[in-house]
């Protein structure tokens, strides 16, 4: 038994300090994902270390040990502002308010998952103003149709890739542009759309690729369209959203970056975790489909809906837009603008 607690020690201490070195292999960043478990696992450890006894420690056991308690320690910590005990990122709206409001549905659809039917009926159900639709190919365009009664205005660009995008908006949209920031076989959205109460406001959907060995095996690629559209959104600063599948967790290194460049928000934070992925394992789950505001935004609510036949949960959100509120948001040095730029230039040349 002490041979394997020994082995899984060192195997959590090795997967707890990967994700601090900073390479874009996706060795190295695909342990930014799972800290909740990475928790939960130093727990059972150091439980089987005291069942263990320290009668027959030897100085590495002692190590060990202690390795694993300031790893536990290191995980509370990064896990800490995705918990309710955290500061809210966003404020809550106010009661009763009539400030201009929006809502906002992001689903991954996984482009091979035929159950057309359960996906139009929560979006029926929930009639968001504003609906973004990821890994859609023709099928799902054609299924889909039938939003374009209640969802008037929308932007197609169905693909077989797995990078298609359906965006379908109540709202006015009063221009648009498909853009493909990093690779030309994966588009996003930059539109802007029209509240109600005659507010503009300026949507960017993307869905990066991710850092797999059999597709894309750096995360160099992901990183630099996060953070060129980081770029872009303080370039505005006006009242914006950035909404998609990110293929990274909101805790992550690049995410963290984002929100410095950006000056946006994370709804999460504050609030709890909010996992969208994986709908089939409820042991690997982390937030990887995200809805991001500007400072001019308040939240109303924050929810993760039931499967839809998916491997991601989908996620939706309300808005108020009051530019007068308590909002504290990140904000960038040199250090980080400096890094910014020299992943997005990696991105546009291809290197790591």
């Amino acid at each position: 038994m002490k041979t394997t607690i020994v082995i899984l020690s060192v195997f959590i201490l090795i997967v707890g300090l990967i994700p601090v070195i900073k390479k874009d292999y996706w060795v190295f960043r695909v342990f930014d994902y799972p800290r909740f478990q990475k928790l939960i696992l130093c727990l059972i450890i150091l439980v089987l270390w005291l069942l263990l006894g320290f009668n027959d420690f030897g100085k590495l056991d002692y190590i060990l040990f202690v390795g694993v308690v300031l790893m536990a320690i290191f995980q509370i910590y990064q896990i800490y502002p995705f918990t309710m005990f955290s500061q809210k990122m966003v404020v809550n709206s106010e009661t009763g308010s009539d400030f201009p409001a929006i809502t906002v549905m992001v689903i991954n659809v996984y482009q091979d998952n035929k159950d057309y039917q359960k996906a139009l009926n929560l979006i029926q159900t929930q009639n968001p103003d504003i609906l973004l639709l990821v890994e859609t190919d023709r099928n799902w365009a054609k299924e889909m149709s039938v939003l374009k009664k209640s969802h008037p205005n929308f932007i197609e660009i169905p693909q077989d890739n797995t990078y298609g995008m359906l965006f379908y908006s109540k709202l006015r949209i009063l221009e648009h542009e498909v853009l493909h920031l990093i690779d030309r076989e994966v588009p996003s959205i930059q539109a802007l759309v029209e509240l109600d109460s005659g507010d503009n406001v300026k949507i960017f959907a993307i869905h990066p690729k991710p850092p797999v060995p059999n597709e894309n095996p750096k995360s160099t690629d992901r990183d630099a369209e996060i953070l060129l559209v980081g770029k872009k959104v303080k370039d505005y600063d006006k009242p914006t959203l950035v909404i998609g599948d990110l293929n990274d967790v909101g805790w992550s290194y690049t995410n963290e970056l984002f929100l410095k460049i950006s000056g946006l928000l994370d709804p999460r934070r504050g609030r709890g975790m909010f996992n969208t992925f994986h709908a089939k394992y409820f042991f690997l789950r982390w937030p990887l489909d995200h809805i991001f505001v500007s400072k001019q935004f308040t939240l109303d609510s924050l929810k993760i809906h039931e499967n839809i036949g998916s491997d991601h949960f989908p996620i939706s959100a309300k808005f108020s837009l009051k530019p007068k509120n308590n909002n504290e948001n990140y904000e960038s040095d040199k250090e980080d603008e400096d890094t910014a730029d020299e992943k997005i230039e990696n991105g546009k040349s291809g290197k790591s």
